[in-house]
Formats: C-alpha cells, structure tokens, sequence
C-alpha cells in the first residue's frame, strides 16, 4: 500500500523532468509555476541542475548573444498573451534552442483549438516547435514543446496546494443568473446543482478539464485506481470529468493501489473559512503579514532584526525578504508542520523550544526563561545567532519562521483578531435566541466612519479598539453564511412573513448606506477594499463607487446560507444552545469525516459517488426493488479531500484530530485550490471572475 509521503513526492518528481532541460539554459517562468517551484526546493534547484538564470515570464525581458538556449516553464495554454510574451523575449534575443514547458495537457490545447477527435500524437505542440524556429530566424534550430505537470506546491506532507487553480471556487447565485441570461427561457436552469460542464463558459471549461487532466497523472504516476466522490455542485462537475477523463478509464482497470477521493465545495461551509475560531499560529501569521509578491500562499518575513543594518524606509528594498518555505531544513520543515496542525499556544511553545535547542547546539550564551512566551523573548534568542554568521546560514530556516511568529505576535492589527472571535461568538449565540433581522441589526454600531461622532481622534482608527472595513465585511459574510440558521419568528401569516422580509430589506439598505460611509473614509485601503472596489488609492473611490460595490457584495450574501439547501442530512453548521452549552459552529469538514470514517454509519445521501458512470445509473435503477450495495468512501485504506476553494490551518488540524479519534491509521492526504486567510473570502465571493478564469484563451 501507497502512504501520503509518496504522493507529497510527486510534484518533486515532475520538477526534476524541467530540472533535466534546464542546463546552460535562461529560465523564464510564469508566477504560478514559481509559486509551485518555491515550494519544492525554490530557484536553488534551477542553478543547481545548470540554469544559467531565472527571469520572470515577461515581454520587458531578454538574453543576450551569449545566451542561446531558453526555457519557458508556463501555466498557461498555449494561446493569446502567453505566446505574444514568448515571441517578443525570443525576438529581442539571440536563441537557437528553446524548450516551452506548459502544465496544461495537450489534450486541452486540442480543444481549445476546437479539435473534438482524438489525434495520435501531438499536433498543436508539434506546429508551435514549428513557430519556435520561425521566431529564432532559422528552422534548423531547436524548438520543443512539452507537458508536465508542475501543478502542485507541497507545502506540507499532510497537504498539496495547486497556485494554478487558485482563484478557482465554486459558483454562487449571481454565477446562476449569468449563465441563464445566455440561454433561452425553456432551457435555463433552476438550480446550481443542475448546470453541467458544457453550460460554462469555455474558459471555465478548459480549467477544470485541466485540473481532471492534472489529477489523472498524479494518479497514473502512482497507479491509483480511485473511487470518486462529491459535496457540492462544482465538486461534481470536476469528479465528473475525472471520471470521464479519456486515460483514465484504462488506468482504472490495471492500477494496483485503491484509493477514494472526496471533492468539496469551499461553498458548503464559507462560516469556517472566513471565522476567526481556528486557533492556529499559522492562520494569523498569514492574516497580519503581508504576502510574498506574486504568491498567494506564502508571506514575508522581515530579516532586518538579524543583520546590522539600520531601520530606514528604503531598508525594506536593501534586504531580500525571508519566508514560510523552508524545504532545504529538515529542522524547520519539522517545525513548520508543528505550527501549521497544532493550537496556537502549542505552536508558539514549539518555535521557542526550536530556537533554545539550536542555539544551545552552537553554544550561544542563552538565558532561558519559563511561562509564557512573548514575541520580546524570541527575538532576543534569535538575535544571538548575529554573532554568528556560520550558526545564522546554517539554520536560517528556523530563524525565519521564529521571525514571522515574533513579528506576528507583536503585530497592531493582531488584536483585532481577538476581537471579531469575540464578536462572532456573540451572533452564533444571538442566531439561536432572535430571527435574522434582530441579529443583523447587532451589526449597526459596528459600522464606525473613520473621524466620526464615536472616534476618539478624528482621521484615525486606533489598531486595538475599532474594527476597519475588513472586519465589517467578514462579519457580515459571517452572520449571512449562517442566517438560515437564525430562529424563526412566530409566523402566523403571509403578511408577517412579508413585513420580515422587508425589515431585513430595510436593514441592508441601512448597512449600505453606512458601509459605502465607512470606506469613502478611509486614508488608506487595505488590499481587500481595493479589490472590492477597484481603487487602488481614497483619491479615487468615489460615494458611487463605493455604493456600486456594497451593493454587489450584498446580491451574492444574501444566496450563502442557501448553498446547503439541497443536502438531505448535512444541511446544517449550527448547533443551538440547550440552557447548559453554548451554541457552537459545526466544521462541515468533520461531519464529512465522521460519514466516512464511522464504521457504523449508513451511506450518507448527500456523498455522490461519481465513478459509475453507466453501471451505476443501472444500479441505482435496480435498487427501487433490490438492495445494491455502492463504494463507501471509507472502504478504501487511502482517502483523499479536496476542497475547492481552499482550506484553512485549523482545518487540517481538524481533519488530523478526526481521523485519529474516528479511524487510527488511515492514510489522509489533503488536496486544494489555496490555503485560506479570512479575507480570502471576500476577495474570492464579491471581487473574482468565477467564471472567466485566466488560462490563457
């Protein structure tokens, strides 16, 4: 039997088939391939196998005459911009060989080029090795053209991230309603659950086929024989396609290893992923700093405490940012899976007994301290190694992330953090004891204008006392995640139904009027503002820019408590209070678990399976008057989730914890579009092109 390790393997084994083209070559890559790199040994690997250098994938850069071979290492299909890029830095340079690398399967290109029939070979990467020479000047040149999967980022042995897809999240509502404005009346459809992959705009198309595409070589490099299933109408489409995927039919009838694969939609559980209940280091250190440029997972790490320079404001540009990645350090890569699956104050407790252990190891003078440990201590543990340059290279992983703990610790905004956990405990109790417009109207004295009546200086917002638009707009993704939830009023009648509803109505429309306030004015917009509205500077968002974007941001909340209407049995992530407890959030994620993992748990209904195809459609029509029996996703002695749309730290320690406490040596392997911060959420519900995702068309 397989283990996890193999497959976390993987994505190394598809970079050493780059690695093997790279020698004396210029390397030219894309910011979602590099993400991927940097997680799997970093630029460091490229100079080591022979890459002469490494240039972002841009039409501002070129070689010189003394560079004549290049690689091109893309996300993206071959088409539009991405071959406008390669024809200009091939124009400005002096190549006679050229390798292009893509991560989108040839069978992809096909369609794209709108070729249905199966084609021997590989004529779309035959004909632009053809144009390679062309732009070179001289067809007696080498041009290649190949696939490989660069996809995945292991960023740890519990967990595979894909920067490819991450922006890729399950549709919502409003997504509904554009894909029926382009159909005719008769044909639309009423719900989510019943649009299907042919209905989605061909961008949308050619990125989950991709993604099947990338899942079926994980799968046919490992020879796995998987059982798919699915939660949720996104994740259905993709186990769809995986299922139908062309190569993976023959795969299926010959691979050795069984495993099952379980796709979930971000959408059935938005309350866990945009909560402030995780209760883990690596949440808030992802949350207060701020992230690598180009990346979407890591962040970056202020290295000016552990060198002799000056604080001035251009040392930010002088010093080479540190980072979360820390593949080359057995040490540090143990440190970070203990940060990134244990509580907060167990992490914290781990990067302070790392640094006192490394800095006993190269005998530096420490002077340990007991109790509770304050980002003032860790410093002064890490500033030791200072005096040291040979003990600061030889173990700069842990310094780095002991530095991204400290700075986090001791970051202004860190309070705030506190504070929306707070605030958010108070509405699950208020769901429980009022109807929805009772507790939406708790969110009214939230909503402080910068240098209102209630501030204590005008222009300012103090880091500890007031929530920023930030906070505001991830409790109110919050409170509307969970508004089915709220206790009905005692409705007699239509007409006390109606006055409800307009109350409600009436409620929005006051909190848009107040949030519109809020960010006109701000002096400065956080990253998610900016998103939101557009504006990259308060200069520009003007009263109806601002107005426009609030009210687009309420037409999608008002359709996320729905996105569980069509479960039978997990509709709900809300336990009320009974008098003794407290009312709590239920993790989707280990209801999920708990289905699978439980031996005496019936099949649950709302588990597609979705390997059958046509055997099972002729099962479930037998069953009506015989019992037949479908794959449980627990049969197997490999379970892989993947959540689309992203999954948080705290939930890997979830999944950790359930599948220790339910099934004791079962083998779980994690699998997602991003790891989550809470404004990921926003950003990804009211300001990302759902469905026009940029693939290169």
């Amino acid at each position: 039997m397989l283990t996890t390790e193999y497959y976390t393997h993987f994505p190394v084994q598809m970079w050493e088939r780059v690695l093997s083209k790279v020698k004396k070559a210029v390397v030219f890559m894309d910011d979602k391939c590099a993400e991927s790199l940097h997680w799997c040994g970093g630029a460091a690997v490229l100079l080591e196998a022979g890459a002469r250098n490494l240039k972002q994938f841009s039409s501002f850069e070129a070689c010189g005459v003394n560079e004549p071979k290049a690689v091109f290492v893309v996300s993206t299909l071959l088409k539009g911009t991405t071959v406008e890029i390669i024809k200009d830095i091939i124009s400005l340079s002096h190549f006679q060989y050229c390798v292009v690398i893509t991560t989108v399967a040839h069978s992809v290109h096909l369609l794209a080029n709108n070729v249905t029939a199966e084609m021997e070979g590989s004529p779309v990467f035959e004909q632009f090795e053809e144009k390679l020479c062309e732009w070179m000047g001289n067809m007696n040149y080498t041009g290649e053209v190949m696939h490989v999967p660069v996809v995945f980022a292991p960023v740890s042995q519990q967990l595979l991230l894909t920067p490819m897809f991450a922006h890729l999240f399950p549709l919502l509502p409003p997504d509904l309603e554009s894909i029926n404005a382009k159909r005719p009346e008769k044909k639309r459809f009423g719900s989510l659950l019943d649009v299907d992959i042919n209905s989605l705009p061909v961008e949308l198309q050619f990125e989950i086929k991709s993604l099947a595409s990338v899942l079926n070589s994980v799968f046919e490099a490992t020879g796995t024989r998987e059982e798919s299933f699915a939660v949720g109408p996104m994740s259905r489409i993709i186990a769809g396609e995986l299922a139908n995927h062309p190569q993976a039919k023959n795969r299926r009838k010959a691979a050795p290893n069984k495993a099952s694969i379980i796709f979930v939609d971000r959408t059935m559980d938005i309350t866990g992923a945009v909560g402030h209940h995780g209760d883990n280091l690596v949440e808030k250190i992802l949350s207060v700093l701020k992230p690598l440029p180009g990346h979407v997972t890591d962040i970056q790490v202020d290295m000016l405490e552990l060198t002799s320079l000056q604080r001035t404001p251009h040392s930010q540009t002088t010093l080479a940012p540190g980072c979360l990645a820390q593949t080359q350090s057995p040490a540090a890569q143990t440190l970070w899976e203990a940060m990134l699956t244990n509580k907060h104050k167990e992490g914290v407790m781990e990067v302070r007994r790392h640094l006192v252990e490394t800095a006993s190891k190269e005998k530096l003078p420490i002077k340990m301290s007991m109790g509770r440990v304050t980002p003032e201590q860790l410093c002064s543990y890490m500033q030791l190694f200072k005096s040291s340059w040979g003990a600061l290279e030889s173990h700069c992983g842990v310094l780095q992330l002991g530095l991204a703990t400290a700075q986090t610790l001791r970051h202004p905004s860190l309070p705030r953090w506190d504070a929306c956990l707070a605030f958010e405990r108070l509405l699950l109790q208020a769901l429980g004891d009022s109807d929805f417009p009772a507790v939406l109207r708790q969110l009214l004295p939230l909503m402080k204008p910068r240098g209102g009546e209630d501030s204590t200086t005008s222009g300012s917002r103090s880091g500890e006392d007031e929530s920023g638009p930030d906070e505001m707009i991830l409790l109110l993704v919050y409170l509307y995640s969970l508004a089915d939830e709220a206790q009905p009023a005692d409705q007699d009648t239509e007409e006390e139904e109606e006055e409800e509803e307009e109350e409600v109505e009436k409620l929005e429309r006051e909190l848009i009027g107040v949030l519109t306030l809020v960010l006109t004015r701000e002096i400065e917009l956080s990253p998610l503002v900016q998103k939101l509205t557009g504006c990259a500077n308060p200069e520009e968002l003007t009263t109806e820019r601002a107005h426009s974007a609030v009210e687009k941001m309420f037409d999608t909340l008002r359709g996320l408590s729905h996105a569980r209407d069509h479960l039978k049995q997990l509709r709900s992530v809300y336990t009320a209070s009974d008098g003794v407890h407290q009312a709590t959030y239920r993790p989707f994620l280990r209801q999920i678990l708990e289905e699978v993992l439980r031996p005496d748990r019936p099949e649950c209904p709302d588990i597609d399976y979705m390997s059958g195809g046509l055997t099972d459609l002729l099962k479930t029509g037998f069953s009506m008057f015989m019992k037949v029996s479908r794959p449980h996703p627990g049969d197997n002695p490999l379970l892989f989730l993947f959540l689309v749309g992203g999954v948080t730290p705290a939930e890997l320690r979830l999944i950790k914890e359930s599948v220790s406490t339910l099934k004791p040596g079962t083998q779980v392997l994690v699998l997602s579009t991003r790891l989550l911060r809470p404004t990921d959420i926003p950003e990804l519900l009211f300001t990302t092109q759902r469905l026009l995702p940029d693939i290169g068309v």
